[in-house]
This record gives structure tokens, C-alpha cells and sequence, in this order.
């Protein structure tokens, strides 16, 4: 029953990740794509974890942390280059 849920839970957030490819790919602005991205990756993050009770398999969370830290330290660098124009240090 459970294991059930979250099957229905991963094949919902592959079809929201595709959809969300679409904006990322056509967004009308810079802003739009970012943001777009931005929601694919930690849906991905939420896709790998529950991929990862699915398989019952607790040690891939590990490779999720990294991943969302590298995540956020992008969006940081993409607002500083939005804001200022500028990738320098």
C-alpha cells in the first residue's frame, strides 16, 4: 500500500519535471528559467529520496546533501551575476 503511494509519488514528479523542462527551455525571461531550474532540482531531490525509500536503500540520501548545497550555492552565485553583472569574486 505504502510502497504503492510512493510509486504514484515518483511518476508524478517525472511528469512534473518534464513539464517544468519545457519552462525551463522556453521561459520568457532569464528570471523564469533560473526559478524553473531551480524547482527541477529540488524536485529531483525529493525524486532521488523517495527513489531511495522505494528501494530501501538509506545510504543514497548521502548523495543528496552535496547536491542540494551545490544547488544553493548556485542560485547564490546566479543572483550576485543578475544583480551586478559581473562573475568576479
Amino acid at each position: 500500500m505504502v510502497m504503492d503511494l510512493i510509486l504514484a509519488l515518483i511518476l508524478l514528479y517525472v511528469v512534473a519535471i518534464l513539464l517544468l523542462s519545457i519552462v525551463a527551455l522556453r521561459g520568457q525571461t532569464i528570471g523564469d528559467q533560473v526559478l524553473a531550474i531551480d524547482v527541477i532540482t529540488y524536485m529531483s531531490l525529493v525524486l532521488l529520496s523517495l527513489i531511495t525509500i522505494y528501494l530501501k536503500q538509506p545510504l543514497l540520501i548521502v548523495l543528496l546533501i552535496p547536491l542540494a548545497l551545490w544547488v544553493y550555492a548556485l542560485d547564490i552565485y546566479i543572483a550576485k551575476y543578475l544583480e551586478r553583472g559581473d562573475l568576479g569574486a
